[in-house]
């Protein structure tokens, strides 16, 4: 699986502009009481409030310098009275003003089979914030592809982070090996599926010369791709061949 080279900059870019763009999302209308199509069960304002309970968790701990467990994060719904506009609003600043001022290899905690850095957070925030900035465009009716480097660095994530930390959604019952093939940024991804487990193979290493046998493959833009994952869209809405009843263990 290859992996870009990416950096703080870039992540903190990317952050910045999902965030500006899901306040524009906030501020265009949509009932804040509305809907999310991809949320079931929650509106925009219970999608703000989220974020503005995650945003908050992770400003309070990833400059702390230390690789210990924070306390979980809360869980609270939208309490009466408070704005989740207004929530969301400081708690993204506040967010974006602790991770440009924190250095990537600082320690901190994180929940993934990944280095205890700060980095882990930069990275995490701009995809989690990327996302749910297409969830609450979506609520309005029309939602805009997440940028296509963001967007493949977001389906190496889901393979090198979620998946491998346990946070499947989708079946663990299926076993072979699958390709994720994202067009607009010609990469390439294989992962095989061994019931629970998963192995990731790294198409830079000079060992993968092997052919892959793989048993089913999907392919489009990355942003489709991501989104498949994270079961926003529907595997079909990607080009599947071979055993599609294999890309469901995919999901996240």
């Amino acid at each position: 699986m290859s992996k870009p080279q990416l950096t703080k900059d870039f992540w903190l870019a990317a952050l910045r502009a999902e965030g500006d763009a899901f306040r524009a999302a906030l501020g265009s209308g949509t009932p804040i009481d509305a809907p999310v199509p991809s949320c079931p069960g929650w509106s925009v304002g219970d999608l703000a409030w989220h974020l503005h309970l995650v945003y908050s968790w992770v400003t309070g701990h990833v400059s702390r310098g230390v690789t210990e467990r924070p306390e979980e994060r809360p869980q609270t719904p939208l309490p009466e009275g408070v704005d989740p506009v207004v929530a969301w609003t400081d708690a993204f600043t506040e967010l974006v003003a602790t991770l440009d001022a924190v250095d990537p290899e600082r320690p901190a905690w994180n929940w993934a089979p990944q280095a205890k850095k700060a980095g882990f957070w930069h990275r995490r925030m701009a995809h989690e914030t990327a996302v749910h900035r297409w969830d609450a465009q979506m609520a309005g009716g029309l939602s805009v592809p997440i940028e296509a480097k963001l967007a493949s660095d977001g389906v190496t994530e889901v393979l090198d982070s979620w998946l491998p930390a346990g946070r499947r959604s989708g079946p663990v019952d299926r076993a072979g090996m699958i390709a994720l093939h994202a067009t607009d940024v010609e990469q390439v991804w294989y992962v095989r599926l061994r019931g629970a487990g998963v192995a990731l193979l790294d198409t830079d290493t000079l060992l993968d010369t092997d052919d892959r046998h793989e048993r089913a493959t999907a392919s489009g833009p990355a942003s489709d791709l991501v989104l498949a994952l994270y079961g926003r869209v529907p595997f079909d809405a990607l080009l599947a061949t071979g055993d599609v009843t294999l890309l469901p263990g995919l999901r996240v």
